[in-house]
Formats: structure tokens, sequence, C-alpha cells
């Protein structure tokens, strides 16, 4: 059955031909074609891939060192041997490599190797973008340096200061070498030596180290990280590193590893940091802090994208411990600081630094001599870059000695150049000051408002270390509603405007205190042979008008079953200054007595206080002229008859509480 199958085909196939005898020549003649076409082809791969094997590749090194030089602007020379392996991704191995930076460089070469060997892409390249997926150097000197302006060496094009000439590496392999870093606007110039450590233990093998500047300070670093640096922003590749670093005052330690070592991104590591403010933190990393006293601190990092979130801080400021959590968020165009923190026991001493207390060592001129508020100049730049929503609370306050503080916590708001501490909640001698503080530092000089609710100091807490006042006993309350302009303390309550009052209730307070301001003599004798006690508080006001910087007194009272003071005079805020005069008016009999008004006087450095000289010594002259006649009538001359009326106190306490309508007018006008 098979032959007669064969035979019919064959007998088809030639009536076929029979027919049709042209049609039979064309596909014959096409087969022919096809055949020598494609044994052509296959030869010629054949050629190609023996001359592309056995082609001498150094002998192109000439034309391409002086299309790249020509090309770039700058010498770029293989100097001893060429190979390429073609394919896809190509790889290029050059055995001694020099490329110049630009003239305006400070470094001679951007890159200098024994030998270096790339892996390239030639899709892009064809594109003018060169893409380097593997680059391998060994003994390499590297110079780095980018202009303000945007001028970089390591842009591959005559416009250096053109990004998409900046070549794309995936993996950045070197074995040994230096690097120099130059950017002028950073303040860097570092130059930093590297080495491969194969029987280094772990994933460690790179040792460096570093110095020079950064941000314009003094800068050392060393440690070790791994060895192939993952450059490429598509690749994620967890770096590990070990840093030791020294910048101007602050001090680095940290250990973890970076997922993206192109955008710095994907970090996750532990560090130590110490320095001697946490203000400098600032001029590293922008990030807007307090002046701080020395301070020693860690924790845990987390960086991802442009949000860094530092978690588990612990430490101490000064004698005071910190921690909590904080999050810096890059992201928008003006960074924001978020977070939480506490202190378990804050030692007041380190808050002066923070309100600026302390000025910055040679910088207090010689009008600030002899003054107590702080004179430290706020940094209005700092409080425009950067915003922030941070709490801070300390639940206990130590060593509080001018105002005896136990606990405090405050909401800081940053927004747009405006600075607001609200609330503020600070307790104070067993009872409470809350309020508001705000800061805008978008005029010139700086303007504040402060608005502070005093409420239930206990008298006998409030001056620990005035012994008479131990069994005082009462509660003082008040308010501070001041506004002002200036850009430190000083300047701003030197300005300011608004109404200050304290005011108390029935209560007890020393006798003898009573009788040394009113200069009693023979009741200070008894007090002293008897022992003191206190006597009944009627009431007690101290309420001022203030009009920038001038505190007048709109009513001064102290009225006890014993004595009723009154009083008057004015506190210059501007220039740190005292006048008051008490007037102690006494309710029962003494002898021994040249009671005359009390004059607080000098600055709030130095206060004085003293009978008032005029007045006592009026008195003192009749007492003369007396005794000259007879001894006995000079005594007379120091017999009290009593005669001080109760005072009303209602009548005081609602005075005291109504400022002047052209002291709050004043308050207002300049908000």
């Amino acid at each position: 059955m098979m032959n007669r199958s064969v035979s019919q085909s064959a007998s088809w196939l030639l009536q076929g031909t029979r027919n049709h005898p042209s049609r039979m020549n064309t596909s014959l003649l096409q087969s022919v074609i096809v055949r020598k076409w494609l044994a052509g082809f296959a030869a010629l791969l054949v050629a190609c891939a023996l001359l592309i094997y056995f082609f001498p590749w150094d002998a192109l090194r000439g034309p391409i060192n002086r299309h790249v030089s020509d090309q770039l602007g700058r010498r770029f020379e293989i100097t001893r041997h060429l190979s390429v392996h073609l394919g896809r991704t190509t790889t290029v191995v050059a055995d001694g490599v020099e490329f110049a930076n630009p003239k305006w460089a400070s470094e001679p070469y951007l890159v200098k190797a024994s030998a270096a060997e790339f892996d390239i892409k030639l899709l892009p390249l064809l594109f003018g973008k060169i893409e380097l997926s593997r680059l391998v150097l060994n003994e390499a000197e590297l110079g780095l340096q980018i202009e303000p302006d945007g001028r970089r060496t390591w842009a591959l094009s005559r416009d250096t200061s053109d990004e998409t000439a900046v070549p794309d590496i995936g993996v950045l392999l070197v074995d040994q070498g230096t690097v120099k870093y130059r950017a002028v606007a950073q303040g860097a110039n570092v130059t930093a030596e590297f080495s491969v450590v194969q029987e280094s233990a772990g994933s460690l093998p790179l040792n460096f180290k570093a110095r020079g500047t950064w941000k314009n300070e003094p800068f050392t670093a060393e440690g070790r990280s791994g060895g192939a640096l993952q450059l490429s922003k598509s690749t994620e590749a967890p770096f590990p590193f070990e840093v030791n670093a020294v910048a101007g005052g602050t001090g680095l330690k940290a250990t973890g590893s970076i997922a993206h070592l192109a955008e710095f991104s994907g970090i996750d590591a532990t560090f130590d940091l110490h320095g001697k403010n946490l203000q400098d933190l600032y001029k590293f990393l922008g990030i807007v802090l307090p002046s701080t006293p020395p301070y020693k601190l860690r924790g845990k990092l987390d960086r991802h994208g442009k949000v860094s979130a530092v978690s588990q801080i612990q430490g101490v400021l000064g004698k005071s411990d910190i921690g909590g959590d904080l999050t810096f968020d890059q992201s928008a165009v003006v960074p924001l600081l978020t977070g939480k923190m506490r202190s378990k026991l804050l030692d007041f001493s380190d808050l002066g630094t923070v309100i600026g207390m302390v000025p910055a060592a040679g910088k207090a001129s010689s009008r600030d001599a002899g003054k107590v508020l702080p004179v430290a100049i706020l940094d209005v730049a700092r409080l425009q870059a950067m915003n922030a929503d941070v709490t801070y609370s300390a639940a206990d306050i130590r060593h509080a000695r001018a105002l005896p503080l136990d606990k405090g916590s405050v909401h800081i708001k940053l927004n747009q150049g405006v600075l607001q501490l609200d609330p503020v909640s600070l307790g104070v001698a067993g009872g409470s000051v809350a309020g508001s503080i705000r800061i805008d530092a978008n005029v010139a000089p700086a303007a504040f408002t402060t608005k502070l609710d005093v409420r239930a100091l206990q008298l006998n807490q409030l001056l620990p270390e005035v012994k008479t006042s131990k069994s005082a006993l009462g509660k003082i309350s008040g308010q501070f509603n001041l506004t002002g302009h200036g850009n430190s303390v000083a300047q701003m309550l030197g300005s300011a405007s608004g109404d200050v009052a304290m005011l108390m209730g029935k209560g007890e307070i020393s006798n003898i205190l009573l009788e040394y301001l009113g200069l009693d003599g023979g009741e200070i004798i008894k007090f002293l042979l008897r022992g003191d006690r206190n006597v009944l508080l009627r009431c007690a006001a101290a309420a001022f008008d203030v009009k920038q910087g001038l505190m007048s007194s709109r009513v001064i009272v102290l009225d006890t079953s014993d004595t009723v003071i009154n009083g008057h005079g004015q506190i210059s805020l501007a220039h740190e200054t005292l006048d008051i005069i008490l007037d102690p008016v006494p309710k029962d009999r003494s002898i021994l007595s040249l009671r005359s008004p009390l004059r607080i006087g000098g600055t709030f450095a130095a206060p004085s206080a003293g009978p008032d000289k005029a007045a006592l010594a009026g008195r003192v002259g009749i007492a003369l002229v007396l005794g000259a006649i007879n001894p006995l009538l000079a005594l007379a001359a120091t017999v009290e008859t009593g005669g001080g009326q109760d005072a009303d106190c209602h009548a005081v306490l609602a005075q005291a509480t109504k400022p002047k309508a052209a002291s709050r007018s004043a308050a207002v006008g300049t908000r």
C-alpha cells in the first residue's frame, strides 16, 4: 500500500510539473537563494564573533581617549590596556584609567585607578544616557566637587551643571584608595581613606577613615561598611555600616543599615549622640531645637523617604533626664517636627539656657552687665525654617530656688514663623500657673503676647528661703497680660504693655516680718525674747498697669490685724530698676518705734530696701529736739499710738482686678 501511495504522489507531482513547469523552477530557485542567504548570514555571524573575540581593542584606546576628551572638554585616558566583552550589557575592562576633573575643580582627577571594570547598557547609550549597572575600581583616587551654582565634577558633559549628564551607577565596588569631597554650600571639605579587609568578620569588609570639615566645623569619622555600594535609586539592598563621627562639638556613634544608599533612605539604626548644645543640630540636620546644656542621648532611627522617626530616646540634658519619640518630616516645603518628650526629673538650672538666661560666651556686652532678664537674641530665621507640634512634660522639677516649681508641661506649636506655647502649665508653690505665650517672628522685631493665670500659690511655699514665711498661711492668685516686641526676653518685657495683678484673701503672716518693715524696735525685741507669732491677714493686693515697659502701681495694699501697709511706685522692665514706697500704719501701740515709709529701690540684680530717709530724718530730728529739752521727751517721739484702720478688702481686690483703660488700650494696640 505504501508503494502505491508513493507511486500515486510521484505521478501527481509529475502531472503537476507537466501542467505548470514555471512554478517548479521558481520554487527551486527561491529555495536555493534562501539556503545561500542563510549560509552567508551564518558565515557573517561566525566572522563577527571571531572578529569581536580576537579584535585588538587596544588599537581603539587612542581614538576612544581622544573622542571622550573632545566630547567632555577634559582629559580621559586608558593608559595601558582595554578589552571589551560585547553583549546586551557590555563589559569594559580598562587597565589604568585617568579621568581629569574640569578646570574649575580643586582636585586634578575625577577618577584615577590602576584598573576599572564596568558593565554598560548599550540601548540607553543610544539616547545619550550612561547607565553603569556595575563599576569596579582598584586603587582608586576620586575627586568629587559640587559648586553652589550646580556644577559638579561627576556630570559627564561639557555643561557640568546638567543633572541629566550624571551617570546612573548601580553597584560600586572598590578595594582601596581615597576620595575627596568638596561642597562649599555644605561647608564640606572631606578626605576619606578606604580599604577592603577580606578577612574582616561579618558583612563589613570596607574600613574607612575621614577627616576635614563638615558644615564648616572640624570633622572626623571612622568605621566599617559593606563592600558593595548599591547606588541605583531603583535598587533596595540593605547596606550595613558602623560609624563613629565627630563634627564640631557633636559626636555620633551609629550601627545599622541603609536600604537606599543613593537617597540616604531606608535607614534602620541605633545611635548614641552627645554634644555641648542641642541647638547645634540645626546646622547639621536642619532641626530647630532649643538651647540646652551638654547632652547625651541614645535611641533608634528609622528613615523612609524623607521622613525620619527617632524613637526610644533616652538620655540627659545637663542634670535632667529626657526621653520620648520624635518624627521629622521633610517631604513638604517646610519640614515638620512632631512628637512627645518627657522628663522624670528636671533640674531647674538646665532651663536657663533654654530661655536665654546664659548668653553665649563672649557675646554679652557691657550693656548687659548686671542684667537679670534674659538677653539672648531670638534666632528669627530658625523659627521660619521649620514647623513643629511637640509636647513636653516634667514630672518633677528640682532646685528652683527663686520660684518653687514642682512640675510642668507645655505644648509647643510652630507654624510659619509663629511660635505658640499653648497651653503652658506649671505647678508652683502648691498652686499653678497656666496660660499661653505667642511669639510672631514674621515681624521685626518679633511680637509677643503673654496670658498667664496664677491660681492658689501657697504663701508659705512661695518664699522658701525666708524663714519668717514658713508658718504663713494663704493662697495667692493673679494674672499677667502683656504684649510687646523684641528679639529677646529682655527686649520683649522692656517694651511690654498690659497689666499685672497679684491678689490674696484671708490668711496668716509673720508678725515679725511686719515689724521689720515698720522698724518697730520694741516689738522686735519682744519677739526676739518670746518668739515669733502669726497675725491675721485680711487681704493683700499688688496690681500694676504696664506701658512700654514701665509698671505703674494701681494698688498696693497689705492689711493685717496688726498693720495696714499701703504702697505706690514704679518698676522699670526696660532698665530693670525698682522704686516702690511702702507705708505701714500700725493698729496697735508700741514704743521704740521709728516707723517711716519703706523704700524698695535698686535694680533687679541688686535690690535695696530701707526706711525713707527723709521721713525717718524728720522723726529722728523731732526726737533730738525733744531730747535736748528732756531725755524722756525723746522717748515720747518714738511712741506709736496706733490708729491704723482696716482696709476695705472688697474694694481693694476689685480695684486690683480692673486695669486702667489707657493701659488696656495700649496693650491691645501692640497686638
